[in-house]
């Protein structure tokens, strides 16, 4: 093979390179910019906020924080065990679930007002997503669904807690919100490692 077409066929694979790295990166830009809109689509109210840094000052699992700064709390004090991953009747304690959100988590929450057809569907996404999610009832929230998450780009600062609130479910939406956001949490492990039951 002759010089020029070595240098051609490297040239090829380098902008071949540089396209699939442009398209992956901005890819993810894009995840994060359709997420909020997709969701506001959706009917859902769209919280975001500066996160509090992590400690576990919160000394009990049924303690909470006057410093959350969302409701349900998406980041800041918490309790030093997190609640094992799963789908729940009862609800959780909010000082375990925010150690959840902390290792990249989401929550999917809902209120006791929510028809039964919906918290099927839920189960049926929870099922689609189960590593690094939690679903449970949050009475509080009587018709709403809420959706949790603490991300950060860095780990020199505390990053950013974003919660949905929704009026129904909507599955692209819920989609674009867990491939923008989920396991980005301050404390990172693996999706593999946040199976149910562990």
């Amino acid at each position: 093979m002759s010089r020029t077409a070595l240098f051609g066929a490297a040239g090829l694979a380098a902008g071949v390179l540089v396209l699939v790295l442009g398209f992956l990166l901005l890819g993810g830009d894009s995840a994060k910019a359709d997420a909020p809109r997709l969701l506001e689509a959706a009917g859902c109210t769209v919280q975001t906020v500066k996160a509090l840094p992590g400690d576990h000052s919160v000394t009990t699992a049924s303690g909470t924080s006057p410093r959350w700064n969302t409701s349900p709390p998406t980041s800041g004090p918490h309790y030093q065990v997190p609640a094992i991953w799963g789908a729940y009747t009862e609800p959780l304690l909010p000082a375990q679930v925010v150690h959840n959100l902390e290792h990249g988590g989401v929550f999917i929450e809902y209120g006791k007002d929510v028809p039964q057809a919906t918290v099927d569907q839920l189960k049926g996404f929870y099922d689609a997503h189960q590593n690094g999610t939690l679903l449970a009832p949050l009475p509080s929230l009587g018709s709403k669904i809420a959706l949790g998450v603490w991300t950060t780009s860095s780990s020199q600062d505390s990053g950013t807690g974003r919660l949905a609130t929704c009026t129904a479910f909507d599955e692209k939406a819920y989609s674009a919100f867990f491939d923008a956001y989920q396991f980005h949490g301050p404390e990172r492990f693996p999706a593999d490692a946040l199976t149910p039951g562990s």
